[in-house]
């Protein structure tokens, strides 16, 4: 698996950036985001029970993202046409403000190192990548457990400071100093 300073790898996919079937499909690459900040993150399966709760989370909070700098994009291996139809069927998705990618042939995933040798999906991780393209952090969590954005949002920030956090950091607190 791809870990903490390594290069994430280019790809280009077919993402879904709507519910409407006319405006759905967009070819996206990491090359779309230079000089950004990246939050990619990667799902099992459509018409799952975590899932949706997961992508609503992370749609909910891609502003603050934004306002951070950051973009973020989801990626499974269902195809771009399943990807729509949930979209159009699942509230929590239906108005989503990112991307979701379909990696069909599964090549970013099994780059990434993401694949469950098990069910032959992609694991539930999270890849923070900065402006030069380099992984500066990277959670994987069983099938079964759900992942926190707000703690992706966390460590992006901290990230973001170049200076030490403590434990348990938030915005607006003192960060270290080393001595």
């Amino acid at each position: 698996m791809l870990t903490v300073g390594d290069r994430f790898p280019a790809f280009e996919l077919t993402g879904v950036v709507s519910s409407d079937p006319g405006e759905a499909f967009r070819t996206i690459g990491n090359g779309d985001y230079e000089g950004r900040w990246l939050v990619v993150f990667a799902w099992p399966k459509d018409f799952t029970f975590v899932c949706p709760t997961e992508i609503g989370a992370f749609g909910d909070l891609t502003e603050r993202f934004r306002d951070a700098g950051a973009d973020v994009m989801g990626v499974s291996t269902d195809n771009e046409y399943v990807h729509l139809a949930w979209r159009q069927q699942h509230p929590l998705l239906g108005k989503l403000p990112f991307p979701m990618l379909a990696d069909i042939r599964r090549d970013l995933c099994q780059r990434l190192g993401i694949l469950s040798h098990s069910e032959g999906v992609a694991l539930r991780a999270t890849f923070i990548v900065d402006p030069e393209g380099t992984i500066r952090h990277v959670t994987v969590n069983d099938l079964d457990v759900g992942r926190d954005p707000n703690e992706t949002l966390r460590v992006l920030e901290a990230l973001q400071t170049g200076e030490l956090t403590p434990c348990a950091w938030t915005p607006g607190q003192p960060t270290l100093t080393s001595v």
